[in-house]
């Protein structure tokens, strides 16, 4: 169980999604009023990668700082930019010395509800995606995209709760990042990661990294898919807070996740 998980009276479960903060040595106070706001609507937050800018460890500090008015079960996965300056190990104890719980591969459990979390990788989506073929380079690249899907799929097949969430930073389809320049499709995402999703009883997923992609897509069998990018959330939705919020029913068989503002 993640530390600081709680049991409340509620009958649905309240998910709060963001990705993107790019959590800066100068980012001190930024965040307290976008937490505070998430810790009154929500049950758990969820952080979908780019937490730090350069993947510092002094980024790390000033967001762990920032988290500590998030009194509910926060869990998250890193990006690119977490990867920027080879720290990742030292920014995950950082992180977890706040409660944070980072998934890279691993899979975990909050109210019933099971989070699978990687970060993903680039390659493009559909026909148009980089397959493996010419210069060791090239295959090494779509390698890492596989490897990252397997990983995926390793992290769902932890779980065996009703409601299963996939956490990502990556996009897993071509509809959450169109916005962006056709041109840097191949790097916002990859359909390989559609593959494990659509094996297994997924509920949900969200993700970051795409600013100026779409905020919502479905995978080819429905799942729904949510972009939480803070970029893109404050700039479609400059009145409201920027998280996504998703109740999802603990109590019903028959219920179906819901999207609610909160949020968007």
């Amino acid at each position: 169980m993640i530390p600081g998980d709680q049991t409340r009276s509620h009958t649905v479960v309240r998910v709060a999604a963001v990705g993107d903060l790019h959590c800066t040595r100068t980012s001190a106070g930024m965040f307290q009023p976008l937490f505070s706001q998430i810790a009154a609507a929500a049950d758990m937050l969820l952080l979908a990668g780019d937490l730090t800018d350069t993947g510092l460890p002094d980024e790390a500090r000033i967001l762990a700082r920032e988290i500590a008015s998030v009194h509910v079960p926060v869990i998250a996965v890193f990006g690119n930019h977490d990867h920027e300056s080879g720290h990742q190990e030292q920014l995950r104890h950082i992180l977890a010395d706040a409660n944070v719980t980072v998934l890279d591969g691993e899979a975990t459990e909050v109210r019933g509800i099971g989070i699978a979390g990687v970060k993903g990788f680039c390659g493009g989506f559909g026909k148009r995606a980089l397959g493996p073929w010419g210069e060791p380079a090239i295959k090494q690249f779509v390698h890492e995209a596989v490897n990252e899907a397997l990983k995926l799929e390793a992290s769902l097949a932890r779980l065996r709760t009703k409601h299963q969430i996939v956490l990502l930073h990556y996009s897993p389809i071509q509809e959450t990042v169109e916005g962006e320049p056709p041109e840097i499709y191949p790097f916002v995402g990859s359909g390989r990661l559609e593959d494990p999703i659509t094996r297994f009883p997924v509920s949900m997923v969200f993700h970051g990294h795409a600013h100026r992609g779409r905020p919502e897509g479905r995978t080819k069998d429905h799942v729904p898919v949510y972009n939480v990018s803070l970029p893109l959330l404050t700039r479609l939705f400059p009145n409201r807070p920027h998280f996504r919020v998703v109740q999802i029913p603990i109590d019903s068989a028959d219920s179906e996740p819901e999207a609610v503002h909160g949020g968007v």
